[in-house]
């Protein structure tokens, strides 16, 4: 399969695909001074250690996902997530976000949630991690109903000795006290059909951002946490083809 590249490959190879320390002080500094003010005063600041790096950075963790996560890779400009804060229903009225972070979602769930991967650095860690993360309400019934007949296979997947010495688990804490209505207590699986959410993660120093073996650091864990990604994307995926199947019909 070709790489994705976006139009701004060509002055991205130029730039480290890792962060400076002067990047670790601008997130330090943003967590304290949380206002628009001081963020305009330094947005040169911002693109120079904080955006270009990252964008660098998503390319090269991109171009190893087309062996691994194909159908995850993006231009880098649709995977970097947004600086900007939405604070439209929240108590918290701050403008911006204390991390820059990057999220790869499977082509044909662009718009809903979906199981993906996902990045970020902040002031106080580098996280990385995947799975499904509050998905849709039919999205969450659907991984339900996969579970009845497939919950051995994530459990093994999510247990997975290579997996495991550099993940975590990264089950829904809110999880369900009771089953969903239309499952069973006794099911063998009924723990993880409780979930509302699934997936890995992995927390690192923030200073690993830092080092120039973060590529390796991101795409490892990816490449291990792959198929449970696919997993979860399983039963959206076939929708997503029998979608493409209609609309090919009707053509």
């Amino acid at each position: 399969m070709p790489k994705v590249r976006s139009k701004q490959t060509a002055s991205q190879e130029t730039v480290p695909p890792y962060f400076s320390t002067e990047a670790l002080k601008f997130l330090r500094g943003l967590k304290r001074n949380n206002n628009r003010e001081w963020f305009e005063a330094r947005r040169a600041i911002f693109d120079r250690e904080l955006k270009k790096p990252m964008l660098a950075l998503i390319e090269r963790v991109t171009d190893a996902m087309t062996e691994f996560a194909p159908a995850h890779v993006r231009p880098a400009q649709k995977t970097i997530m947004r600086i900007y804060r939405d604070t439209r229903f929240s108590a918290d009225k701050t403008p911006y976000k204390t991390q820059v972070s990057a999220w790869w979602t499977r082509a044909g769930l662009e718009k809903t949630s979906g199981g993906g991967y996902y990045f970020h650095f902040s002031p106080a860690e580098v996280l990385v991690a995947a799975g499904i993360y509050m998905p849709e309400r039919e999205q969450l019934l659907a991984i339900r109903m996969q579970l009845l007949e497939q919950h051995e296979e994530l459990r093994r997947l999510l247990n997975g000795k290579r997996l495991r010495k550099v993940m975590d688990l990264d089950l829904d804490r809110a999880a369900l006290t009771r089953p969903p209505k239309g499952f069973t207590a006794d099911h063998p699986g009924i723990d993880l059909i409780k979930q509302q959410q699934w997936g890995v993660v992995a927390r690192l120093p923030a200073e690993t951002a830092l080092d120039e073996g973060l590529v390796s650091e991101i795409t490892t864990r990816f490449r291990l946490a792959a198929p449970i990604v696919d997993f979860l994307n399983r039963p959206f995926v076939q929708n997503v083809e029998k979608k493409k199947q209609y609309i090919f019909k009707l053509m």
